[in-house]
């Protein structure tokens, strides 16, 4: 560079944001071709969302604003959980930035309560559309039924650790709500409340009703709570295990009361929800969803996830991989009554002496028994369950990390259930989109 260059001033681009311009584009064109998106709303177009439109008011020759087209709000929450977002108002927010989430929208506003409403709204028209995967899936012959594996997730709810309360003082909040309840009810012409507009008295309103149905709920799952502390008393007898027990009340949170304290993979306790997931073993498809509140695999989970795969497969399930957690004899009696061959791992024994000595056969034994030892004692047998973990691990693994089960927010089991279904939609949407398609 010269001395007259090194002294001229230097010429930049910079933004000029008051410029008008002429912008001539196709909302087609806001994504390429092959942008995985395309690949997600031509799958939605192919299923059957008849059970979504069911509860629509808007109809032909009747007045009324249009009601939003499911597909497209299917196809919002399908990619949104491919891209890991779990949360309705990022959704609703990406429909405004986002050159994808705006290609699927076509000019169609969406809100985040609109979104929030129809992602835990519709459980059975969402189990159906699940149905309708999996179905699609066998008749292809790319999902095989015959074995499956199952592995639960704990999954953190929004409820707070510390909100969980006694019975002696759920039963004074409530006491309180239903005091408030009323008072609202008696200032509704007051000076205070003529100021407010109607919109503003029913909310405060409907906070306080919500707010003494949550405590009534709270409640209400007392006496289940009470009835597993006395099973687990009467299991852990009188030593000073039992005694722990003992010493426990139960406690339920208002805000959120189907949720449980559960052991996290971290070691801590929180609240949280138990997601059970059934794979299948070949093609890595997610067969089953269920949610439950019960920290404890060992609580007959396995049966009712059996007959969900087969219901959704049409198909007869031949082998059931589990890990160790679920291990109880009425689970094995049982499915050697119905001809299913189980396959997971003995607890450890108590006494050190007889550890690796859990699978010997022992006086006693039932038949079912014996053929579950023999089974997992074999060579053939530890081949087979080393397919667990290649299976539910990554599988898991995929959900947790990629489509957004890492916290549920929204409230109740059936609404847990409904978000991991969506996950579990998702997962099995992107990785086998093509074979939908064909």
């Amino acid at each position: 560079m010269n001395e007259v260059e090194a002294k001229s001033p230097v010429r930049l681009r910079t933004p000029e944001r008051k410029q008008m311009a002429m912008v001539v584009q196709c909302p087609d064109d806001l994504v390429a071709a092959t942008h995985p998106v395309r690949m997600v709303m031509a799958v939605v177009e192919k299923l059957d969302v008849s059970q979504f439109c069911e509860p629509i008011k808007a109809r032909e020759g009747m007045a009324g604003r249009d009601a939003t087209d499911p597909r497209l709000l299917v196809a919002l929450w399908l990619y949104a959980c491919i891209r890991g977002i779990g949360s309705a108002r990022e959704l609703a927010r990406r429909c405004e930035e986002s050159s994808p989430f705006r290609w699927l929208c076509g000019g169609v506003g969406v809100n985040h309560r609109l979104l929030s409403d129809f992602r835990a709204d519709h459980g059975e028209a969402l189990d159906g559309l699940f149905t309708q995967v999996i179905a699609s899936l066998v008749e292809q012959d790319v999902v095989k039924v015959s074995r499956v594996s199952q592995d639960g997730v704990r999954v953190r709810v929004s409820a707070g650790a510390s909100s969980f309360r006694r019975e002696e003082r759920l039963q004074k909040l409530l006491s309180e709500a239903k005091q408030h309840v009323a008072e609202l009810r008696r200032q509704v012409n007051s000076p205070e409340y003529v100021r407010l507009t109607a919109r503003q008295a029913a909310a405060r309103k409907r906070a306080a009703q919500e707010k003494q149905s949550r405590l009534e709920q709270a409640i209400a799952q007392l006496p289940e709570l009470k009835q597993r502390q006395e099973e687990a008393e009467r299991r852990a007898g009188q030593g000073k295990f039992g005694q722990k027990i003992r010493a426990r009340q139960p406690r339920v949170s208002p805000t959120d009361p189907e949720a449980r304290r559960m052991k996290m993979p971290n070691g801590g306790f929180n609240p949280a929800v138990n997601v059970q997931l059934a794979t299948d073993t070949q093609s890595r498809a997610i067969l089953g969803v269920e949610v439950s509140n019960q920290g404890c695999d060992s609580t007959g989970l396995s049966e009712p996830m059996r007959q969900q795969v087969e219901q959704r497969s049409g198909q007869k399930v031949e082998q059931h991989l589990m890990d160790g957690g679920y291990m109880r004899k009425d689970d094995i009696e049982q499915a050697h009554r119905q001809g299913v061959e189980l396959f997971m791992p003995p607890k450890p024994a108590k006494s050190p002496q007889n550890r690796g000595r859990e699978l010997e056969p022992k006086r006693g034994d039932s038949e079912a028994v014996l053929a579950w030892k023999q089974r997992m004692a074999s060579e053939e047998g530890k081949q087979v369950y080393k397919e667990r973990a290649a299976t539910s691990e990554t599988v898991n693994a995929d959900l947790r990390s990629y489509r957004g089960l890492t916290q549920i927010t929204v409230r109740s089991l059936h609404k847990a259930k409904c978000v991991a279904l969506w996950c579990a939609l998702a997962y099995n949407v992107l990785h086998f989109g093509a074979a939908l398609l064909t």
